[in-house]
C-alpha cells in the first residue's frame, strides 16, 4: 500500500497487518510500522515495480495534499503516480485495487444535500488537488477489468487523535485567535472518525470483485454544523472554540486576496483561500445507504465517542 505516513495510511497498515495479512508499504521515509517496506516515490518507476512485486491487492493513498502549489506538483504525485501504480499492479498480476480519492472530485461548489457519489469532473473542481484527483480517480476507473477489480472510495474529513490535516490546523488557528465562523457557520457537513474510514477501506478491499468499477463515498452518515464541529474540536483540544463570524462573500474575497499574496511571499499554508472559504459555507453531506450495501459495512465509531476519543488523547 501506499501513503501509510499518514493517519489513515498507518490505521489501514495496522488493521491489516493486525488480521494476518502480509502487508508492504511503499514510502519515501520509514513508516516504523514493522511492516515490509520499500522506500520511494509513488512516481518512481523502478520503486513502484518493487513495491507491487508478489502483491495480491493494492490501497493506494498517497496524494499531494493542500490548498495551494503548483499544478505540476499536483499532477506528478496524484496523476502520473496513480497512473505508473495502476500499470505496474496490474503487470504483477495484483487481482484487487482500491483507489483512495476525495468527494471533491465531483464537488463544483453547488450544495450537496444528501448527496450520492457522481462522476468525478476535472473541468468543475475547485483547486489543484481536487483536479489532479479526479483526473487520477477517472484513470484508476477506466483500469478496472476482469483479473483486475479497482474500486474508488472517497472518505469526507477523515479526522481523529493525532490528525494534523483536519484537527491539527484548526486547533493551531484557534490558539493563535484565527478560527472563524463563516455565515455563523450553519453550513451541514458530514466527516468521518479514522477508524470507520480504515474498516471501510478494509472492506472495500475484501469486497472489490463485487464494486469494481464503482466509486463509492464513506462518510459517519452524522452530518451536523460546521459550527458544532469546530467547537467540538476545539472544545475537545482544550482550544478556544470559534465565536466570530464573516459573511461569505467577505471571506470570499479575503480568500482570493490572500492567495495571491501567500503564493509570492510564503511557503506554508494560507489562513484562507477561496477554496476553504466555500467548504465552510456550503453544505456537503451524503446518503450513505448504497455505501453500506455495496460494502456491507457501517461505521462503528460515533461522532460522540470520537469526540471523547479525540479529548483522552490530549
Amino acid at each position: 500500500m501506499t501513503g501509510a505516513s499518514g493517519m489513515l495510511g498507518r490505521g489501514t497498515a495496522a488493521a491489516l497487518a493486525g488480521r494476518g495479512d502480509d502487508v508492504r508499504v511503499l514510502q519515501r521515509r520509514g513508516s516504523g510500522l514493522g511492516v515490509d517496506e520499500v522506500l520511494g516515490d509513488v512516481s518512481d518507476p523502478d520503486a513502484v515495480r518493487a513495491a507491487v512485486d508478489g502483491c495480491e491487492a493494492v490501497v493506494h493513498l498517497a496524494a499531494r495534499v493542500s490548498v495551494t502549489g503548483a499544478w505540476s506538483d499536483f499532477a506528478q504525485t496524484n496523476i502520473t503516480g496513480t497512473r505508473l501504480l495502476l500499470g505496474a499492479a496490474r503487470e504483477a498480476g495484483v487481482a484487487r485495487f482500491v483507489h483512495v480519492s476525495s468527494p471533491s472530485v465531483a464537488h463544483a461548489g453547488a450544495p450537496l444535500v444528501g448527496a450520492s457519489a457522481e462522476r468525478a469532473d476535472p473541468a468543475r473542481t475547485r483547486g489543484y488537488y481536487a483536479r489532479s484527483k479526479a483526473v487520477a480517480e477517472l484513470a484508476a476507473l477506466a483500469a478496472s477489468s476482469p483479473g483486475f477489480a479497482v474500486v474508488a472510495i472517497r472518505p469526507h474529513l477523515v479526522w481523529g487523535p493525532g490528525d494534523q490535516q483536519l484537527v491539527g490546523r484548526v486547533v493551531a488557528r484557534a490558539r493563535a485567535g484565527r478560527l472563524a465562523l463563516i455565515d455563523a457557520g450553519n453550513a451541514l457537513i458530514d466527516t468521518t472518525y479514522v477508524d470507520n474510514a480504515v474498516s471501510a477501506l478494509v472492506s472495500a478491499l475484501d469486497r472489490a470483485p463485487d464494486v469494481a468499477g464503482r466509486a463509492l463515498v464513506v462518510s459517519n452518515g452524522e452530518p451536523r454544523t460546521v459550527a458544532e464541529l469546530l467547537g467540538r474540536i476545539c472544545r475537545a483540544a482544550g482550544a478556544p472554540p470559534p465565536t466570530r463570524s464573516v459573511p461569505r462573500l467577505a471571506a470570499l474575497a479575503a480568500g482570493a486576496a490572500v492567495e495571491g499574496l501567500w503564493s509570492v511571499r510564503h511557503d506554508d499554508e494560507p489562513p484562507m483561500t477561496r477554496f476553504l472559504a466555500e467548504q465552510l459555507s456550503t453544505a456537503h453531506w451524503f446518503d450513505q445507504r448504497e455505501t453500506r450495501a455495496a460494502l456491507r459495512w457501517r461505521p462503528t465509531v460515533s461522532l460522540a465517542e470520537g469526540f471523547s476519543r479525540l479529548a483522552a488523547a490530549r
